[in-house]
């Protein structure tokens, strides 16, 4: 009975809807992983 309801303006859904989608691009490129681990027969070793 309580619930509050936030009026999300269109232009606020379709910003975050595009930085989602460049996210997901950017990732497709440069797919994220530490800078200090290398992948060596499927698996993770860190570097010392």
């Amino acid at each position: 009975m309580g619930d509050i309801v936030r009026f999300v303006p269109k232009s606020e859904l379709e910003r975050a809807r595009l930085i989602a989608e460049a996210r997901a691009i950017y990732d497709s490129i440069f797919p994220p992983a530490a800078p200090d681990q290398v992948r060596q027969d499927g698996k993770e070793h860190v570097k010392t």
